[in-house]
């Protein structure tokens, strides 16, 4: 369908010089959009950490010998690589190399626990896995129940050059004790990776923009993360709208370094997209933020690196906005704050914009739609409380629960159409099914968010309730069933829900009701056994200990009745 101002009611907020569509065929795949970056921005700075910068020159040089060491061990076009590390210099070199070998990257949150990271490596068939060496210690206890057979470790220095490699990793492995003991024999350091890879020949992969680039885990229904298969294309046409939209600010810098802060992890897909592949087509430099909660660490770099654009979410904006020393950072040169992965606060938004004379823009997206699907102008009518309008190329529209179109102001779950929405899920067919909204007017397939939202008469969206059950947790989801899972499996409990309840810094923390089995079961118990086989920010920061839990006539749990309550 052509996208005009006549259909579409948004594009009347539309900024000025941003083009209704884009052409997500541009590319046959990202290695084309990578060699493109390379050569054109050779002389660029393309990232900085810890006082360390790497040209897209040194870029290009190193993922291109990483890609030549794959392929070296037989690994071929569409094998999977697991990647678990935080935002540091190895990461884009891992990055661009697995994808210059045509591999299916993995990524994945480095503080997942052996119980988390056995199911994404099992279901997604990695066969490779970078990992930093502080979480060595969790792959040592389940790689053998895995179908991994190369393991190349790093630790968190190895790019900071001399003499700071060996201070910093010293000071992670001996002083901090960051780095529990592991063995995993027959592994190959990320530094031996890249010496032997120097001396191999590198074979380019033909590529198809359909052929699948990653698989990007989200929450699952059943109790389980699913992967969201994203094409070559899929990945193109979401970064390329994101050049245009922020475009129409940045190409106006004369500065020679454009400096993104990069905070949010590169394992997630809004920083993914956003930051890490969106620079091949900008040069600008990415920033990176090992640890963000270190607010300290951070200010000192936002202090040496004046940003220009910031990515984000709510409660880092608002952490920053507390700390005594945000006032020393020269925000002069920010034209853009973006906000998404959960609500922004008017509150902060407003702070935000007093402290640096910026505007947070909120959007909207998920792991599913590469990600973005919506924003606020960079120019223009940008309105706090709603998740702006769609991006080029994209369709948003709001489904009754009759299975027809909203009309403005009523409320429904939204759906998606552009060329940034995934294949599907990951061997998992029927979960495919259950997102998708096939058009009887039309036949067109629509992804079905899960959020609840309406539109009013200018086109702008606004989330107003989530249909599944999800908790969302500073940007994170949190699916109950699998809370639910692995609380059940603790000895004592008899009967477990799972619920996310409000909380100013997070949006949302976890919370759950436990009817006893022991009489003897206590709190301690359970988050003792939640922190041995649950990510951080999924473990449940309230318990309530109940007699009975509210149930249907058929016996299932009725959380609606305890969230009411």
């Amino acid at each position: 369908m052509t996208i005009t101002k006549e259909t579409f009611p948004w594009l009347k907020s539309y900024p000025e010089g941003i083009p209704f569509e884009i052409n997500p065929d541009k590319y046959s795949s990202v290695i084309d959009l990578i060699d493109e970056g390379f050569t054109k921005f050779a002389s660029n700075s393309a990232y900085a950490n810890m006082g360390k910068e790497l040209t897209f020159s040194e870029l290009d040089i190193m993922s291109r010998n990483f890609a030549a060491y794959l392929q070296s061990l037989g690994l071929v076009a569409g094998d999977r690589i697991a990647i678990q590390m935080p935002n540091c210099l190895q990461y884009p070199v891992v990055l661009f190399g697995a994808l210059r070998a045509g591999l299916v990257i993995v990524n994945t949150n480095p503080l997942y626990t052996p119980r988390e990271m056995k199911h994404q490596f099992v279901d997604s068939g990695a066969k490779a896995i970078i990992i930093v060496e502080n979480f060595a210690f969790h792959l040592d206890k389940i790689l053998h129940e895995t179908s991994i057979k190369h393991v190349i470790t790093t630790q968190l220095g190895d790019l900071l050059g001399f003499p700071k490699k060996y201070i910093v990793n010293f000071v992670v492995k001996s002083v901090k004790k960051m780095v529990p003991p592991f063995q995993l024999n027959g592994r190959v350091t990320f530094g031996d990776a890249l010496s032997q890879g120097a001396s191999l020949s590198y074979t380019r992969p033909e590529l198809k923009s359909s052929d699948l680039a990653f698989i990007q885990y989200t929450g699952g229904t059943t109790g389980v993360s699913k992967g969201a298969m994203l094409s070559h294309r899929n990945i193109v046409a979401n970064l390329l709208a994101n050049e245009e939209w922020q475009g129409i600010l940045t190409k106006n810098v004369e500065d020679d370094k454009v400096v993104v802060v990069a905070a949010l992890p590169l394992y997630h897909i809004y920083a993914l997209t956003v930051n890490a592949l969106t620079a091949l087509r900008t040069g600008v430099m990415n920033l990176l933020i090992t640890n963000p909660r270190d607010l300290d660490a951070f200010i000192k770099d936002l202090k040496k690196y004046p940003p220009h654009v910031f990515t984000g979410v709510n409660t880092l904006y608002n952490g920053l906005l507390n700390h005594p020393k945000i006032g020393e950072v020269d925000f002069s040169k920010l034209i853009i704050t973006s906000a998404g992965g959960m609500a922004l606060q008017s509150t902060v938004a407003k702070r935000w914009k007093e402290l640096t004379g910026n505007l947070p823009a909120e959007g909207y997206g998920l792991s599913e739609t590469s990600p973005v699907l919506t924003s606020n102008p960079l120019v223009g009518d940008n309105r706090v409380g709603t998740i702006g309008i769609p991006w080029p190329s994209t369709e948003i529209k709001i489904l009754k629960e009759d299975n027809t179109w909203a009309s403005f102001g009523e409320a429904g779950e939204i759906c998606a159409f552009g060329p940034q929405v995934m294949m599907g899920y990951y061997n998992r067919p029927e979960e495919t099914a259950n997102v998708t909204f096939i058009d009887p007017a039309d036949g067109r397939s629509w992804f079905k968010t899960g959020d609840i939202g309406m539109e009013d008469a200018d086109g702008y969206f606004k989330i107003v309730d989530r249909k599944k059950d999800m908790i969302l947790v500073s940007g994170f989801n949190v699916f109950p069933n699998e809370i639910e899972d692995v609380v059940g499996q603790c000895p004592g409990v008899l009967e477990v829900a799972c619920i996310g309840v409000p909380d100013p810094k997070s949006t949302e923390v976890v919370k759950i009701f436990v009817v006893k089995k022991d009489p003897a079961l206590t709190e301690e118990t359970i988050r003792a056994f939640c922190k041995e086989n649950l990510t951080p920010y999924k473990c449940p920061k309230q318990i309530e200990f109940r007699d009975e839990l509210p149930k249907t006539n058929v016996g299932k749990i009725l959380r609606r009745e305890l969230r009411d309550k």
